[in-house]
């Protein structure tokens, strides 16, 4: 299974790098983002689209793992709570268990005199 997932990730890069040859021309051309508010006006100065998908890229990755992390503590503060939960019924159970086992039974035709 370890190569075929090594296989796989080799493929996909160099289909990744088909990609950027390809449009190397395209990826190339400069833009320049413009922000014009009634109070705030902004231009970034000119930078290559490889350059805004990158930086796009990264900040997914950054927001994917903050958002990651606070799931895995969450999830971890449920855990600690189930098993707190679960141990408290454990020793209710065994506390259950050890009670003394009386001589009298309970049975139907006790059950339906009492009704």
């Amino acid at each position: 299974m370890k190569h075929v997932r090594v296989v796989l990730i080799i493929l996909f890069v160099l289909l990744i790098i088909a990609v950027a040859v390809q449009n190397y021309a395209v990826m190339a051309t400069t833009v320049t983002f413009r922000l014009n508010l009634l109070f705030f006006n902004h231009e970034t100065p000119p930078m290559s689209l490889y350059l805004v998908v990158i930086i796009a890229f990264l900040l997914g990755v950054i927001f994917t793992g903050f958002y990651g992390i606070t799931e895995r503590f969450r999830l971890k503060r449920e855990i600690k709570l189930l098993k707190k939960e679960s141990k408290g019924k454990d020793q209710e159970l065994q506390s259950l268990r050890n009670l003394p086992v009386t001589a009298e039974e309970v049975g139907p035709d006790e059950e339906q005199g009492m009704q």
